[in-house]
């Protein structure tokens, strides 16, 4: 395809004929209109991608895509989109999954994945409530919250999906809220840039069973106070008008007004997101919105080996030293055998 026909591109050239089925003021509807506008963006052929869900409401969002797509079992996006990228590694891989279906019973699948480094753009609706089976409290609900399953207040404290992606040694990591609509659209274009596993966190509301729960972050009153929107290469800048800024306090972050107590514009914070080291990425993604502004925008991207691309160099390397042409060349060459008459 050539640069004219990508340009050509139009997010409705990504929509498929279904009707969209997410209750009234669903956040996801947001995500999906944003999602065909980042692939118009990318000018990907909608025959070369993939989109693979898990269980959830969120992973309903393949019907409604004019690409290939997946809608699998429980918790197991991450491995299903893992074998897609492996075994078809020119293909773009999209795995949508909610906080409920990646964390809890996919926990082990996205973490490995990861790992691994497949290059795979996950998209992890996060509302910090089980929606489709109406109401539970999710491996991301603060301690005390009171749900369906938990009416005396949940005594666990969440996973941070940030937090556990770094963990994983995440190469990249982005995150956006569902009202953020070009905030949203930078990032996941840029996951789609990314080689490697690039996890997006989208702070998404449920109008029925957790409704205004990212409220602190997304009211409109105070958001300009309580996110901090990075830019690699730009100034750690925040407020109304960019007057309040990060700087290093020691080993930690600190957020402080520029011109007051000595701190000038040079003290402020530069946004490397593609640095090596994942200490401060670590600090500023696990910045909530309360004493430190919630984290926007592409927080992490540091390439790597990527897994489907080792495999592949790894099959070939190996069939040319032993002279396998097919797989049943290699296992007449490489096992015992035996005729039965």
């Amino acid at each position: 395809m050539n640069q004219t026909e990508c340009a050509a591109r139009k997010a409705a050239d990504y929509k498929s004929d279904q009707n969209v089925r997410w209750c009234p003021g669903c956040g996801d509807h947001a995500i999906l209109n944003v999602l065909h506008k980042a692939m118009a963006e990318l000018g990907t052929d909608p025959k070369d991608i993939v989109v693979v869900s898990g269980i959830g409401c969120s992973s309903r969002l393949p019907y409604y895509m004019n690409t290939y797509g997946m809608h699998t079992i429980h918790g197991r996006a991450a491995a299903i989109a893992t074998g897609v990228k492996t075994s078809r590694p020119e293909l773009t891989v999209w795995q949508i999954s909610g906080d409920g279906d990646g964390l809890a019973i996919g926990g082990n699948h996205f973490i490995h994945a990861v790992r691994r480094n497949v290059d795979i753009n996950m998209l992890l609706f996060n509302n910090k409530i089980y929606g489709l089976t109406k109401g539970q409290y999710s491996p991301t609900s603060a301690r005390g919250t009171v749900t369906k399953s938990s009416p005396y207040g949940t005594t666990e404290d969440p996973f941070v999906p940030a937090e556990l992606c770094f963990g994983a040694r995440g190469t990249f990591f982005a995150r956006s809220i569902d009202v953020e609509l070009a905030t949203s659209q930078e990032v996941m274009v840029a996951a789609a840039r990314h080689k490697g596993t690039s996890v997006v966190e989208i702070l998404q509301n449920c109008m029925i069973f957790n409704n205004g729960i990212h409220n602190h972050v997304t009211d409109r009153e105070f958001r300009q106070d309580r996110t901090i929107h990075l830019r690699d290469g730009e100034k750690m800048l925040f407020g109304k008008n960019n007057e309040k800024g990060l700087v290093q306090d020691g080993f930690l972050l600190k957020a402080v007004t520029v011109g007051e107590d000595g701190y000038t514009i040079d003290d402020v914070l530069v946004h490397d997101a593609h640095c090596e080291s994942n200490f401060l990425h670590q600090q500023l993604a696990m910045m909530d919105g309360y004493s430190l502004p919630l984290a926007l925008g592409v927080i992490r991207d540091y390439d790597a080996l990527s897994y489907e691309t080792e495999v592949a160099a790894q099959v070939e390397e190996v069939k040319a030293k032993k002279g396998f042409t097919d797989l049943r060349d290699m296992i007449l060459k490489t096992c015992e055998t035996w005729e039965v008459k």
